[in-house]
């Protein structure tokens, strides 16, 4: 059974399309572009983890470890502009506000 196809049958059993008993179902679209993000993430760390092993120089491995940082802070943003734009909106336009104080709260935490 392809990803695609799994991701569908989740889709189905999981009920709203958003965020419906803490799942969230995307699209292809949004759901490759954060895979592709997080294995080009893996791969910085993997790289980070093998300039290690090879003794390579504390600044090079530094500037590899803010890459990394940099990459998962995009991660973050594009992901939490999406659940801004659909799980928040659509409680907000149905009249629920539980997901803003949710919000709030990881916003403190990312903020730290």
């Amino acid at each position: 059974m392809t990803e695609e196809v799994m991701r569908e049958n989740t889709a189905e059993t999981d009920g709203c399309g958003c965020c419906g008993d803490r799942t969230k179902v995307r699209s292809d679209k949004e759901y490759r572009d954060l895979m592709n993000r997080l294995s080009r993430i893996e791969g910085q760390i993997r790289g980070i983890k093998g300039m290690l092993e090879k003794d390579a120089y504390c600044i090079d491995i530094l500037n590899q470890v803010s890459a990394a940082n940099c990459a998962l802070n995009s991660f973050t943003k594009v992901l939490l502009a999406s659940h801004i734009k659909s799980c928040v909106a659509e409680d907000i336009r149905e009249g629920r506000e539980e997901k803003l104080d949710e919000l709030v709260k990881t916003l403190q935490k990312l903020m730290k």
